[in-house]
């Protein structure tokens, strides 16, 4: 159960403490004293939404706490360490011990204008927003004062439905697999989009890697063929300066082998008489040997330079393709080759996306199946629990003066989507012998509030120790408030009940009663609370009933509150 709640600075509240008690707590006062703020800053501390737009003005910093007995499923946080303050607030929050002692579980938000400085902490531990939401939801069940309304929405009927039937897990896990086939689909579309734009480009790097793989290119081929070329071009005069060269150097008469032979028998003979004559001589023994190679291969070589038409054509031909390959692809053969490897790692890239492609197909397919599978499962467990929530709920009715009241949830199929194949949708007839129909074409203001609450009583706040209602009661009065009060009462018995209301009967049921004024002072605005027992209770319910306290309205709200205490 809530034990304590004490707000700071949250709108036009400055400061208050609360201590709850087990049963039904009602909130009383004017409208607009403030009684729903405080239920909204509950929901705040509870991991609700929190803007700057809360933070009481001239203030920098709004925070809000909750104490609550620990009870299953909030998860196991130890306490922290008491008299410690949460850091960077600012504020002087109470030690955790002022609070309630050590088995309690304590929630606290602080709200900054500077929105960097938000905080949440469990147990004076910081901790995330959606921590204290997880937690919040096992704790505390709020039902404001316009939710309602929200029942003519048949996507909220749908969660109303899986909420009560414990199916939230199995209805993410479904939305998670449809969030995810859709991602896949989507990144299919795109890869195929992609592919169509790219079948061009696949066929030009296709046309291209074969122009330049069937020209069977190499490197500096080019070069040796420009070369070539002007070799073939000079055959005759090349084949005539070979002649030459070994004429002079062997063949004719005084060649230069032939004077060297000259000289080195001269030499020899110098070298008896002046042994200084060796070294020339042997100078030139050394270069007769390469001399006489070169003679060699002159004489084995002058043949090979006769004209060759065809083969010079064959070499300007191949120098005119490689131009034309430069040209395209690059300033040289080794660019023309780098870019015929860039264009082959391109085209492994677009078959490799063909296979992803398929890949993809099939793990989409896969993932179609789970979703078609948990989708069924959830159809199936929807389908039998909303056969007993139908029971469950038209009880409820009865015992708020809707005893002729129908009640049916039904279910239809759709396409596969985040919360699976159905559509839920309530109908309901508040008079015998009508048609049942969808809750926005027959269902009165005041019909919708009973009716939110009897769901909420038959299917909402299982397992949650603590119910808040913001004004349920809203559209109704007479012998139908006295049923709410019932009911209310009835829900009290099992639960820890809060009620904002404007309905004596239901403050006269209340085991606890808590008055909340709006008092203005020096030209600021702050809400008191204070708790009401005895004859300060009596005259609050007395002007609840006709707005000033007199003989008559006294004596009624006694008899509400005997009425109320024996109920």
């Amino acid at each position: 159960m809530l034990r304590e709640l004490r707000i700071r600075d949250f709108a036009i509240i400055k400061e208050i403490e609360v201590s709850f008690r087990e049963g039904l707590t009602v909130f009383t006062g004017e409208t607009g004293a403030g009684k729903s703020i405080i239920v909204d800053a509950l929901g705040v501390v509870l991991g609700g939404r929190a803007s700057q737009d809360m933070i009481g003005p001239g203030n920098g910093t709004a925070a809000i706490e909750a104490l609550f007995d620990a009870v299953p499923g909030t998860g196991s946080v130890e306490p922290g360490p008491a008299g410690t303050s949460p850091p960077e607030t600012g504020l002087p929050f109470m030690p955790d011990d002022a609070m309630g002692g050590e088995d309690g579980l304590i929630l606290r938000r602080v709200i900054s204008a500077n929105s960097g400085k938000n905080r949440a902490y469990l147990n004076g531990s910081l901790t995330g927003v959606q921590t204290l939401s997880q937690v919040g939801a096992n704790l505390v069940d709020i039902h404001g004062q316009h939710e309602h309304q929200s029942l003519l929405s048949t996507q909220s009927q749908l969660r109303i439905l899986d909420e009560a039937a414990g199916l939230l897990e199995e209805r993410k896990l479904t939305g998670a697999l449809y969030a995810g086939a859709a991602a896949k689909r989507e990144r299919l579309a795109l890869m195929r989009s992609d592919l169509r734009q790219t079948a061009q480009r696949r066929e030009l790097l296709s046309f291209q890697c074969g122009e330049i793989e069937s020209a069977g290119v190499s490197a500096g081929e080019d070069v040796c063929l420009e070369e070539e070329k002007s070799v073939l071009s000079n055959q005759a005069r090349l084949r005539e300066l070979m002649e030459t060269a070994y004429s002079l150097l062997y063949q004719s008469e005084g060649a230069a082998l032939e004077r060297l032979e000259k000289a080195a028998a001269a030499l020899k003979e110098a070298k008896e008489t002046d042994p200084r004559a060796e070294e020339p001589l042997q100078f030139i023994s050394s270069a007769m040997p390469l001399l006489e190679e070169a003679a060699l291969f002159l004489r084995s070589n002058r043949d090979r330079y006769e004209p060759d038409p065809e083969r010079l054509a064959g070499v300007e031909e191949r120098l005119e393709l490689l131009k034309m390959l430069k040209k395209k692809y690059g300033g040289s053969i080794g660019e023309v080759m780098d870019y015929l490897r860039r264009a082959r790692e391109e085209l492994a890239r677009m078959t490799s996306e063909g296979e992803n492609e398929a890949a993809l197909e099939k793990e989409l397919e896969g993932l179609d199946a789970k979703l078609i599978e948990s989708a069924e499962r959830l159809s199936d467990k929807r389908k039998k629990f909303a056969r007993n929530a139908e029971k469950a709920v038209g009880n409820a009715l009865k015992g708020l003066a809707l005893e002729k009241a129908q009640f049916r949830i039904d279910i239809s199929r759709g396409q596969a989507g985040p919360d699976g194949f159905d559509r839920a949708e309530f109908l309901f007839n508040a008079n015998p012998g009508g048609e049942l129909r969808p809750l926005n074409r027959v269902a009165s203001g005041g019909e919708l509030s009973r009716l939110m609450l009897a769901i909420k009583s038959a299917l909402g706040g299982r397992g949650v120790p603590v119910l808040v209602f913001d004004e349920v009661d809203a559209g109704i009065g007479g012998k139908t408030a006295w049923n709410v009060a019932a009911k209310l009462k009835e829900l009290s018995r099992a639960h820890q009940v809060l009620c904002v209301t404007h309905q004596p009967q239901i403050a006269g049921a209340a085991d606890v009663h808590f008055s909340v004024e709006k008092k203005i002072s020096g030209g600021s605005t702050n809400v008191i609370i204070r708790e009401l027992a005895g004859e300060a209770r009596t005259e609050e319910i007395a002007r609840m009933l006709s707005g000033k306290l007199t003989d008559v309205s006294l004596k009624h709200a006694r008899e509400l509150i005997e009425r109320g205490l024996s109920s």
